[in-house]
């Protein structure tokens, strides 16, 4: 799977770092970023379901 993160949608909630934080982290600025561009992690496509803005998309 593919996973990005529209960084203008996101509020930065954390909820996609609390949920798989092996793909995605807090940066400085208090925006989510992947860091596993290409992932198995079915915890991905669960934060895209969680986030509240549907800024992640997993394809």
């Amino acid at each position: 799977m593919k996973v990005y993160i529209d960084k203008d949608a996101c509020i930065g909630c954390g909820v996609c770092e609390g949920l798989c934080p092996e793909v995605f982290r807090m940066t400085d600025d208090g925006k989510a970023e992947v860091i596993v561009a290409e992932t198995e992690a079915s915890c991905a496509q669960d934060a895209a379901d969680s986030c509240p803005v549907q800024a992640i998309k997993v394809e």
